[in-house]
């Protein structure tokens, strides 16, 4: 069996940042451990993070503090973790969340209000160019309409935000349209469709494979490495629309040498962890049309509302795409 190194196959990461297509376990700082003699202000102020471990925190702390979290975000600025609160007769729970290490910001409405708001969306604004997804800076539901949202749709949409009442949710257009793109790595082709490898990975049973975007993957069945070349992958599995936008693509050569880095334009950057994505922290994407951009995480677990159906558990950042870069890191 011959082993043959694909050229230009590359895996996604985020540089500087982290992608979040599964969980590290990382071990976080000590936040709450005080140092002998120190005051009981420097115990509870809150610590210097690097976002991966911010993300980790704020796992801990949604757990900790249950009904009181109210979502979270990484001020960049400042490398801390900010924790939104509801702290009711409680405060107890702003106690323990600085003690962890976090800053603490006192909010009106709660996960679990602000589920409540999307629900209401999706079931009476349903319409194809609309998102929202909650952000946390705001402790507001941010609700995003396209440019093709006009007339009774728009009458239709601003009704249902107006609604969920007073400061539970915000709307704005954008001038753009909502179109099945986003990210980007090294191009893969099938007939006329161009698309970006995500990154390489392992199936479940060892073979090598790829993550893609899903909406490329429905569309097409085999993929090439070059346009007009002979295929070299397989869609194995492929969800759009629904619950993602990925699709896990199988090399056809067992042999292939799928390596674990990406290409960000004149240099491969190897993939170290994976992790979840937090509000506010830096990203950066390569995508096989404008190459390699960053931005902003925006939001978590975004809903968009596309022509072909709706999207859900999406990420939602400001960094632009284009046609091609579907799929990639």
């Amino acid at each position: 069996m011959s082993h043959k190194r694909i050229p230009k196959r590359k895996a996604a990461i985020a540089v500087g940042g982290a992608v979040a297509l599964g969980a590290a376990v990382i071990l976080l700082p000590h936040a709450n451990a005080s140092q002998d003699g120190a005051s009981s202000d420097a115990a509870t102020a809150p610590k210097t993070l690097k976002a991966t471990d911010a993300s980790d925190l704020a796992s801990q702390l949604a757990g900790l503090l249950g009904d009181a979290f109210a979502g979270s975000y990484y001020d960049g600025d400042k490398q801390q973790l900010v924790v939104n609160v509801v702290p009711g007769d409680n405060n107890n729970v702003i106690v323990q969340a600085k003690k962890a290490g976090a800053t603490v910001r006192e909010v009106d409405n709660s996960m679990t209000e602000l589920a409540e708001g999307k629900r209401t969306l999706k079931t009476e604004a349903t319409i194809p160019g609309t998102s929202w997804a909650v952000d946390p800076r705001t402790n507001k539901i941010l609700v995003t309409a396209d440019s093709t949202v006009t007339g009774e749709k728009w009458d239709r949409l601003e009704s249902t935000v107006r609604g969920l009442g007073s400061g539970m949710a915000t709307i704005k257009k954008s001038e753009g349209t909502f179109r099945t793109f986003a990210s980007g790595g090294d191009a893969i082709f099938s007939g006329g469709a161009r698309c970006s490898l995500g990154f390489n990975v392992t199936a479940d049973d060892g073979a090598p494979a790829f993550l893609t975007a899903g909406h490329c993957a429905v569309a097409a069945d085999e993929w090439s490495d070059a346009q007009n070349g002979q295929p070299i992958a397989t869609v194995d599995q492929a969800v759009f629309p629904g619950e993602g936008d990925f699709a896990l693509v199988r090399y056809d050569d067992p042999a292939t040498e799928a390596p674990s880095d990406v290409d960000v334009g004149g240099q491969t950057v190897q993939i170290t962890e994976a992790a979840e994505a937090t509000v506010g922290q830096e990203v950066f994407r390569m995508g096989s049309t404008t190459g390699l951009a960053d931005g902003q995480v925006l939001g978590l677990d975004a809903t968009v509302n596309y022509p072909e159906g709706t999207v859900t558990g999406l990420i939602q950042t400001d960094v632009c795409a284009e046609p091609g870069d579907s799929g990639g890191s």
